[in-house]
């Protein structure tokens, strides 16, 4: 057994969705979004390299030397399953392990609003799922494809950096790809699936100009692509995806936008009221014809409005979301404050008032 699995297993046992090694600090947990110290010295740069280099394959080893950082999934002899990335900083060594639930979700056991679902049954264009690091994008597509691949007959195509949760094909063939495993890239990964007879593409992270541009092509003939993006809002979404690519493509991108995205989920993980757990809390846009419009005009900042008024396409924003999970006990009142956009609306709900904004004083 590999030393560092009795970290993970303390993890696991716990409840804890990561775990954090750096030098100079004991391993770190985080439980439920907060970090806490695992009762345990300091690191050392020698012990935590012998920690790290004892779960790396010989090839894995090679590229670390060469001082790149390494991403891949681990299952430690106690079967849990784990997203990890080592990096090297100014002190040494470090790593992050991130738990795979072994249980597949699904998207009512998530939480994620009825849309959601509604979505799945388009045969083309863009779906993306957006938000922080660390909000649940991943499980998020993992509960979408698990619907797919229950409910319909599918060529399923899965990109991943790495491979988290693991699909067994059941209605839908999925067929689950691995960045630095089996492709060299995401972009590389879409020209190749494209050629594969696919009817769905998900693409782990839109992260460069290419694999945009590679997965809208995807999008506009004649397939479902999923996909995700580290921006926290629907509209920094539309300004994001136009902004990446070349400026003399702009028209060509808004028109993409405008015709083949066929929505935006973006969401945040919020604590619980016991503070036990977090579940996901999501904006929702659907390109209607009037937010198509707003994007080939070039008024993206009334996106707002329209997600506010378009309850009956299940669209909402961030903000009604978090008011409707309060409402619905379902989440921490001040935990959703520090979330919420316009904060004014959350204040009567507040419990901690030490998180509430001091009073301007006037001076005589």
């Amino acid at each position: 057994m590999a030393r560092i699995d009795a970290f993970l297993k303390l993890g696991l046992a716990q409840g804890c969705s990561d775990l954090h090694l750096a030098v100079g600090v004991p391993p770190m947990l985080r439980m439920h979004g907060d970090l806490m110290p695992i009762k345990f010295r300091d690191l050392g740069a020698t012990e935590l390299e012998a920690y790290i280099t004892e779960v790396l394959t010989q090839s894995q080893l090679n590229q670390l030397r060469s001082g790149r950082d390494l991403d891949f999934s681990y299952v430690s002899s106690e079967g849990g399953r784990f997203r990890v990335n080592v990096f090297r900083k100014e002190t040494g060594i470090g790593a992050a392990f991130r738990s795979i639930p072994v249980q597949m979700p699904s998207i009512d056991q998530l939480g994620l609003p009825p849309i959601v679902r509604k979505l799945c049954d388009y045969h083309q264009g863009m779906i993306l799922v957006t938000g922080s690091t660390g909000t649940g994008k991943s499980t998020t597509l993992a509960a979408m494809i698990d619907y797919l691949n229950l409910t319909r007959a599918l060529n399923i195509i899965s990109l991943e950096d790495p491979i988290e949760f693991v699909h067994r094909s059941k209605s839908s063939q999925v067929i689950q790809r691995e960045l630095g495993t089996h492709l060299p890239s995401f972009a590389e990964g879409v020209r190749a699936a494209m050629r594969e007879d696919p009817d769905v593409i998900l693409v782990g992270e839109l992260r460069d100009a290419e694999t945009i541009s590679m997965a809208m092509t995807a999008a506009e003939t004649g397939h479902l692509v999923l996909g995700t993006l580290h921006t926290t809002s629907a509209t920094k979404t539309i300004d994001r995806v136009i902004d990446a690519l070349p400026t003399e493509e702009r028209e060509q991108t808004k028109s993409f936008l405008a015709q083949s995205l066929i929505a935006v989920i973006t969401q945040v993980l919020v604590k619980s009221p016991d503070q036990r757990a977090r579940r996901a809390v999501c904006e929702v846009m659907v390109v209607t014809k009037a937010i198509a419009k707003l994007i080939m005009t070039d008024q993206t900042h009334q996106i707002p409005s329209q997600l506010q008024m378009g309850k009956d396409y299940g669209m909402q924003l961030l903000d009604q979301a978090l008011l409707g999970a309060i409402n619905a006990k379902e989440v921490d009142p001040d935990d959703a404050y520090a979330y919420a956009v316009d904060k004014r609306q959350f204040q009567r709900f507040v419990t901690d008032i030490g998180i509430l904004p001091k009073p301007e004083t006037v001076g005589t």
